[in-house]
């Protein structure tokens, strides 16, 4: 439910920060899991930068627990 001074996120950055934003202000714990993940990282700025792989072998776990206030 959208509180009527928020606005819906356009993006998929706009709604991981906003997610991230109201797990953090109720004391949430966020752990990421992953296996074997590749990233393209760019060099630049602009659709036409070069990017490096990089790749995380290993576990960052994506979990939410709330602490509560």
């Amino acid at each position: 439910m959208i509180m009527e001074n928020e606005t819906t996120p356009q993006t998929w950055p706009d709604l991981a920060i906003g997610l991230y934003d109201r797990l953090t202000a109720r004391n949430a714990e966020i752990i990421y899991e992953v296996e074997n993940l590749d990233i393209m990282i760019p060099g630049k700025t602009g659709a036409d930068a070069e990017r490096a792989k990089w790749t995380i072998n290993g576990v960052m776990k994506i979990r939410t627990r709330d602490h509560g206030k």
